[in-house]
């Protein structure tokens, strides 16, 4: 095989990812896994090659954008449109169970989910989708629980769309996983999937050839594809791919249960049941596509680096390749004469379903009024089966906010994109009374606006030049505005916030705005309408210490206050004991304030306090759906109830000599740790962490954990506090400690930054990232020096002696590190 080297856009390096021939001699490419097998990241990339060109070009997609993805499956539909479904997001979580149909329109892309009624194929990855045309099939994979072999059909000419289970009565192939599936389209296997191979229930693999077939009067039925005896049996494999040149089914890679095994290059004759043996190509969790006679290998392992995913494009001259073989060069020299050669790789339009996005979109517009009915957000929206073709309609609604024919309506008229209207009802409350809220948005916008274009850039974080003021063009009135409403927010909230799946738990920050920014590169961001954001499908839970030590505190803090304005019902934003003046006029907020914007920070106008009012509206804990508690420190040895915590009044100034039970329960909220080893059953005192010695501060015991869960019907308790080697530690298996912020202070362990994922089901996972490399950039505050050198420092900031010497503190220590910190959690 020969390397072909493709230039613009290079995609790295993947694996588990799906590459279909959407046009002639044009392919597309979604998804897959980057990095290696320890530690890897789902994309939900899509690229566009030009094998003319050998020229690749990422494509900005918009629209309803499918979640990263890897072992999906993805195939061409029509000209320059592919449709894709399932996959796994990586941790054990799998993708939703929606059809996304992707089309390209000069060198932009366009999402949209097509609408389903009624009972789906529900998530799955490693299974194969073929199109028998018009139907889609869908047939074995993993559930998350255990590979299946059940098949559904799904119909895109027939609208309401609805997948169709098929109950086969013929014998049917056994369960498994990681096999592939083709069509035939000539011979006598022409209209049947074949599928072959795969991994079963006991993990062995599969060498058997099954083809799937819809007879005239509607049934499905299976056969087994014969082996001929007398000729060498095709090897067992998964992980592999197959393609069909004519009635030749090309076997390509894979692996098999013996370590290291190479696995021959195979092709079985559908006619004459002859399977042939090639030299290997050392390929899996590949993609594989055929272009007249060439035959085209991308990404995937190769056998020899089992762990690291290849690069660039293989490229195969079945000619050559089938030269010693007359069987197959006549089979192949009869398919090139035949005019369906061509064809069958170089989708068209075909009358039936040339317009098969533009349904998929009015069939979407159609069901939004059904989905406004239906008080589940989860459940399958329905579709009227009457669709009248000649109705457009347009991607914006009128709603005009007004009580009679006599009132004036020039500013209460308002356009609303379609798939917003749905929460039009919200802002209609009794009275309506900001009649002016189309105003009190556009102020809002514009009041964002720069805050989100200076500052949330996780695709160009890495382009800022070090120690460079991001603030820049933003004036001190337009952050106090922005306090100023984000305190409306958060007044409104409870101290004990009810939250639900799924969502993204977020630990200590401590002024780290480049680190945050990587998480978001790597881990999506909570972006609405752009192709790596997550905002409208999970909510997002921040732990507090959002400030101090780090030298970008103000970057974090006003960005994580704009993001709570525009999206209030899914940004949270918890207090952590660094929100607190008495805490952060020490450790280097105060002093960023003044650096940044020359300030007095006693004044009480001054962008230091004004922050500092606004901290103390925040909601001092959450629990998700009831079973899982957050808080920034823990559970101390005071809080009965979490209920209590509802009791507690705003605003809320952190009292460290607490006098009142609702005081110590808020001071321990948000400075208790719990102990270092599981073996320590009783609360104890923690000195290290009494920095005000009023011996306030306690570690809490296991029996502490254990009594305070079942008291109050929990699973769990999430907090942040402390950082930790990996990121993240678990104890008790009911405690887990999360930290944002690689490298905590600098310091010479390394440690590493975690946040954690809830999927809708449940399944908690960490995501981590390693320090970053070092630079120029001066990402922590020395805190001693201002009082050492600035003379400016003391006119705005007074220090007393007890304040200097808490500079001089030492960090917090690392929690220690645990034996089963790195597990999965289930």
């Amino acid at each position: 095989m020969e390397s072909v080297n493709f230039g613009g856009d290079n995609p790295q390096p993947r694996f588990g990812h799906t590459i279909c021939v959407i046009a002639p001699n044009k392919i597309a490419l979604f998804g897959g896994a980057v990095g290696d097998t320890g530690r890897y990241t789902i994309t939900g990339d899509v690229y566009i090659g030009d094998i003319i060109q050998k020229k690749w070009k990422r494509i900005e997609a918009s629209g309803n954008v499918p979640t990263n993805r890897a072992a999906h499956q993805a195939l061409a539909i029509e000209l320059n449109q592919m449709i894709i479904f399932g996959g796994a997001v990586g941790g054990g979580g799998l993708a939703d169970d929606n059809l996304y149909v992707f089309e390209l329109r000069d060198d932009t892309g366009t999402w949209v989910t097509v609408p389903v009624i009624g009972t789906t194929p529900g998530r799955r990855y490693g299974h194969t989708m073929v199109l028998i045309k018009p139907y889609l099939i869908v047939f074995g994979g993993n559930t998350g629980q255990e590979p299946v072999n059940d098949v559904w059909s799904f119909n895109l000419e027939k609208s309401p769309y609805s997948w169709q289970k098929l109950e086969c009565s013929s014998e049917q192939p056994n369960v498994r996983v990681y096999h592939s599936a083709a069509l035939c389209s000539t011979g006598s296997a022409n209209g049947m999937m074949v599928a072959f191979g795969g991994r079963t229930n006991d993990q062995s693999a599969l060498n058997d050839t099954w083809g799937l077939r819809r007879h005239r009067d509607g049934r499905w039925d299976w056969v087994r594809a014969p082996y001929r005896t007398q000729t060498e049996q095709p090897a067992q494999r998964y992980q592999h791919s197959t393609l069909f040149l004519g009635t030749l089914m090309l076997v390509i890679g894979g692996r098999s249960n013996n370590v290291g095994e190479t696995l021959p290059f195979e092709i079985y004759d559908t006619e004459t049941s002859d399977w042939y043996k090639f030299q290997a190509i050392q390929r899996f969790r590949h993609s594989s596509w055929l272009i007249e006679q060439f035959l085209y290998l991308h990404g995937g392992f190769d056998s020899d680096q089992p762990n690291i995913p290849t690069e660039g494009i293989l490229k195969l001259d079945l000619n050559k390749r089938f030269a010693q073989t007359p069987q197959l060069l006549k089979q192949l020299n009869t398919i090139k004469a035949d005019q369906s050669f061509s064809q069958s790789f170089n989708p068209k339009p075909s009358p039936p379903l040339s317009q098969t996005q533009d349904q998929f979109k009015k069939t979407n517009l159609q069901a939004t009024a059904q989905q406004q009915k239906n008080s589940n957000p989860y459940q399958q929206v329905r579709v009227s089966s009457a669709t009248n073709k000649n109705i457009r309609l347009a991607n914006q609604a009128l709603v005009a906010m007004t009580y009679g024919p006599e009132e004036d309506i020039t500013n209460q008229v308002k356009k609303v994109p379609i798939d917003k209207l749905q929460d039009e009802h919200k802002k209609l409350g009794p009275g309506f009374q900001d009649p002016n809220s189309q105003n009190k948005s556009q102020f809002l916008d514009q009041l964002c606006q720069p805050f989100m274009q200076n500052l949330l850039i996780p695709k160009d974080y890495s382009q800022i030049p070090p120690n460079s003021n991001l603030l820049t063009g933003i004036k001190k009135d337009m952050i106090i505005k922005l306090c100023d409403e984000v305190q409306r927010i958060l007044e409104k909230e409870p101290n004990l916030l009810r939250l639900r799946r799924p969502i993204k738990i977020y630990g200590n920050l401590n002024g780290q705005y480049l680190d945050l920014m990587r998480f978001f590169d790597h881990f999506k961001a909570p972006y609405d309408n752009l192709y790596n954001g997550d905002i409208d499908s999970q909510d997002y839970l921040f732990l507090g210490d959002y400030i101090d030590r780090g030298s970008r505190s103000l970057e974090i803090i006003l960005l994580l206050f704009t993001l709570k304005i525009k999206y209030s019902d899914q940004i949270h934003l918890l207090r952590g004991h660094h929100e607190d003046p008495k805490v952060n006029k020490i450790f280097g907020f105060a002093d960023e304030c003044f650096i940044k914007f020359s300030e007095d920070i006693m004044d009480p106008n001054s962008i230091y306090q004004r922050i500092n009012r606004v901290f103390q509206y925040m909601p001092l804990a959450a629990v998700i759906e009831d079973k899982i508690f957050c808080v920034h420190g823990g559970i101390g040895q005071t809080m009965r109830t979490i209920d209590e915590i509802e009791l507690i009044q705003k605003p809320l100034e952190i009292v460290h000599d607490p006098k009142t039970y609702q005081q110590k329960i808020a001071l321990e909220l948000l400075w208790s740790d719990p102990c270092l080893q599981d073996e320590e059953l009783e609360n104890q005192p923690n000195p290290d962490r009494d920095i005000f010695q009023n011996k306030q501060i306690f570690r809490f015991g296991t029996n502490r954990i254990t009594k305070f869960l079942q008291e109050n019907s929990l699973n769990m308790i999430i907090r942040s506090h402390e950082p930790t080697m990996e990121g993240f530690e678990r104890q008790n298996n009911n405690v887990i400690t999360i930290f944002s912020c690689p490298d905590y202070g600098g310091n010479q362990h390394q440690c590493k930054g975690s946040i954690l994922t809830i999927s809708k089901r449940g399944e908690i996972i960490p995501k981590v990232i390693l320090p970053a490399t070092p630079n120029q950039e001066q990402r922590w505050m020395d805190l001693e020096e201002p009082i050492q050198r600035k003379k400016g420092f003391a006119k705005y900031i007074v220090i007393d002696n007890e304040e200097a010497q808490l500079r001089k503190r030492p960090l917090t220590p690392l929690r220690q590190k645990r034996p089963l910190s790195q597990k999965q959690f289930k």
